[in-house]
């Protein structure tokens, strides 16, 4: 019985995200890069153009090695033109060491300063048609563009996401943040149901659908990562060669499957094993589907194995259609 009331429970805060808004508290590990030659410094380590980037805009990046496989993933936001010479980026925790070691390794020579933001600030993510409405704020527009606001004596930072808005405070201010966007409509939700709007969306995330084993090309994120423009950047050149004369050997798909399937599962198509399931979810619209990471001689409309268990799955384009 209490598998069927979570179920239950997990179909409601479904329902609201996709018509209303829900909301939770990101476990994300935050940075600050500051000084006169932070977006300089960061334009020759990161895949994106961050020098481009005006006050109040953002992007989406990644770190390689110099092989091009991913150290980490981040979303770089260039803060208002008060602290124009600070930007913020926030990461999967898996790969905030990582970050953090390499951004300190090679500022030498440069006046940078890179400074673990985490403990200092909450992200409170709104997602649904609803959000601007239930947080009160200005509507934000494209992806990762940014503005101030204040609710309830609070200052926000409120960022445009692909999916709603996310509000950035100090940690002291999220239950009250909490409050108000209760008192706004909108509804508490788990990890659980904000999972399955981002596996339905198909956007990987570091450590679960993608990691040091593969390239940006290969995670499906060169289109939201990777500037073919901007100047040097460690991994560049693996990355480009594969973007302008090769085809990756790995692709990221989604899999509806016929029951549910565990992360780690091995995909295999005939003989041969082409994958392993990355996140995997139950989606109210959808039923079981799942994120991979697989070879391309497994296309698009195949039947794969999953498991050892006699779970099917097809390969679909992303993103799920919703």
């Amino acid at each position: 019985m209490a598998e069927t009331a979570t179920q239950v429970e997990l179909d409601g805060q479904y329902r609201a995200l996709r018509e209303q808004a829900g909301f939770l508290v990101r476990e994300r590990s935050a940075l600050l890069v500051s000084g006169p030659d932070a977006a300089e410094y960061l334009q020759s380590q990161l895949t994106n153009d961050i020098e481009a980037l005006e006050p109040d805009q953002g992007c989406y990046a990644a770190l390689l090695d110099r092989k091009g496989h991913l150290v980490a993933d981040m979303r770089a936001l260039r803060l208002s033109h008060s602290h124009a010479d600070q930007i913020w980026m926030d990461t999967e925790p898996a790969a905030f060491d990582a970050l953090l070691k390499h951004l300190e390794t090679y500022k030498i020579g440069r006046e940078v300063e890179v400074a673990d933001a985490t403990p200092d600030w909450t992200i409170t993510s709104l997602i649904g048609p609803a959000s601007v409405e239930a947080a009160g704020s200005p509507r934000v527009s494209p992806e990762h563009a940014q503005d101030y606001y204040e609710r309830d004596g609070i200052r926000i930072l409120a960022v445009a996401t692909d999916q709603g808005i996310d509000l950035i405070t100090r940690p002291d201010a999220a239950e009250t943040v909490r409050e108000g966007l209760i008192a706004g409509g909108a509804e508490p939700v788990t990890d659980a149901a904000a999972e399955i709007i981002r596996v339905e969306s198909g956007r990987p995330r570091f450590g679960l659908d993608m990691g040091p084993e593969a390239m940006p090309a290969e995670a499906g994120i060169v289109e939201r990562a990777v500037d073919f423009e901007k100047g040097c950047y460690i991994g560049q050149e693996p990355v480009a060669r594969l973007h302008y004369r090769g085809k990756p050997n790995r692709r990221l798909r989604g899999l509806r499957l016929s029951a549910p399937a565990t992360q780690g599962d091995p995909i295999v198509l005939g003989e041969r094993e082409v994958g392993t399931v990355g996140t995997a979810c139950i989606s109210p619209a959808l039923g079981p589907i799942a994120l991979a990471i697989v070879r391309r001689e497994a296309a698009d409309g195949q039947q794969v194995m999953v498991g050892n268990g006699g779970v099917t799955a097809e390969l679909v384009e992303l993103p799920f259609p919703t």
